[in-house]
């Protein structure tokens, strides 16, 4: 079965590393759950656009205040799943 929130969520991150040029060093299609992403070029700002953008589309709140959240936020899994349940209180 598909995933559609992690298919959305790696669009989204594929859209901010091609800005970023990432994607000449790393291929589309190579983006997993599994991959870092600070691989990706993705920095605090660029997260923090890929942030806004999930919040857009999900009509969700995601807090990253503290360091402790910005550092659990190393994958694109952890973005993924920090997603899922932040959808999941929204229904």
């Amino acid at each position: 079965m598909p995933d559609q929130i992690a298919d959305n969520v790696i669009a989204m991150i594929k859209k901010s590393a091609a800005s970023n040029g990432a994607d000449s060093a790393l291929g589309h299609d190579e983006i997993t759950a599994a991959t870092e992403l600070t691989s990706l070029g993705i920095d605090s700002l660029g997260l923090a656009d890929i942030l806004w953008e999930i919040e857009e589309a999900y009509g969700i709140r995601i807090e990253v205040s503290t360091v402790d959240d910005w550092s659990n936020l190393q994958s694109v899994g952890d973005l993924v799943e920090a997603v899922r349940g932040l959808a999941a209180k929204e229904v």
